[in-house]
């Protein structure tokens, strides 16, 4: 079997697990204990979790992501793969009949797969169908976005979700220069908006604005989370491993609050929300990337993991 699992891990090069001995010893693994992985992916930290004894659901929205996950987790008992977005992970658990679970992990990272070979435009480095959905089912596709929204409209979007400045610019650029089809040309209408100044590209703020307006990733992230939280055992961890700020954010904040007696406004004189903390916070900092995992893995330098514990 030993030779078996080497020749996968050999044959798939898909997602680099990031956190992986960190995330793994958060969620404390127990032998048969049930464990989800809501971003399956490449199948890195679910392969991980099956290793130390576990049982595990993975998740992913993306059909291709299962395809990968499902040939390397070959030959492992108590794995089931499931084609769903986490934002749908009680159903899901109720469909499985899964009634308890003793840890849940979201790697919110964009798997090699998606960004190298996918063909739908996540990335600018190739020039690509303007795509950007985990799901060929989803609506809306970044092309419709690109092309068909206003200028105000595509501003919002890339203040919201782009975390950088001169998003006017950037979308008047655009609205001038559509039909924009390709993520080549996207990038290409970017960097003539606003030039092009040190290593990062002009246009990546504005990708990742896209990919998470066409995938309503942080709608899905609350709702994914607050989902997990109901669905954990007493005792048990929720460990999410987040890349940009907006992400982390939103975990610390949801975390935060559910670790937290009162949630009445500043300025309340008597507490009326009659809240009920649900977590404790098992470490108050993100945890990062030591020095060789980043020179090993240089997309694991943006990464940080928060967990935490239900009560």
């Amino acid at each position: 079997m030993a030779d078996r699992r080497e020749y996968r891990r050999s044959s798939i090069t898909a997602h680099v697990p990031v956190l992986l001995k960190e995330s793994i010893e958060a969620l404390r693994i127990t032998r048969f204990g049930n464990y989800i992985d809501c971003t399956v992916g490449g199948g890195g930290h679910a392969e991980a979790i099956l290793e130390a004894g576990g049982q595990m659901v993975g998740l992913d929205a993306d059909p291709q992501a299962i395809k990968v996950a499902q040939a390397r987790l070959e030959g492992y008992r108590g794995a089931k793969l499931v084609n769903e977005n986490f934002s749908h992970l009680a159903d899901v658990c109720r469909e499985l009949n899964l009634k308890t679970v003793e840890g849940i992990l979201f790697d919110l990272g964009m798997s090699s797969l998606q960004l190298e070979s996918s063909g739908r435009g996540f990335s600018f480095m190739r020039d690509e169908p303007l795509d950007m959905r985990f799901s060929p089912n989803q609506p809306i596709t970044a092309v419709e976005i690109v092309n068909s929204y206003s200028v105000d409209d595509l501003t919002d979007i890339f203040r919201k979700y782009g975390e950088g400045s001169r998003s006017r610019s950037i979308a008047a650029h655009i609205v001038r220069n559509r039909p924009i089809k390709t993520s080549g040309q996207l990038a290409n209408v970017v960097e003539r908006a606003v030039g092009r100044r040190g290593k990062i590209h002009p246009a990546t703020r504005t990708f990742q604005a896209l990919r998470i307006a066409v995938n309503d990733e942080l709608e899905n992230l609350k709702s994914g989370l607050d989902q997990a939280i109901n669905l954990l055992s007493y005792g048990g961890r929720v460990a999410v491993i987040s890349f940009h700020s907006l992400e982390d954010g939103l975990v610390k904040e949801i975390f935060r609050k559910e670790s937290i007696q009162c949630i009445c406004p500043v300025g309340t004189p008597i507490c009326i929300c009659d809240h009920e903390p649900r977590l404790n916070l098992v470490s108050r900092k993100a945890i990062s990337p030591k020095a060789e995992e980043i020179a090993q893995n240089p997309r694991s330098r943006s990464a940080r993991l928060r967990v935490a514990q239900k009560i």
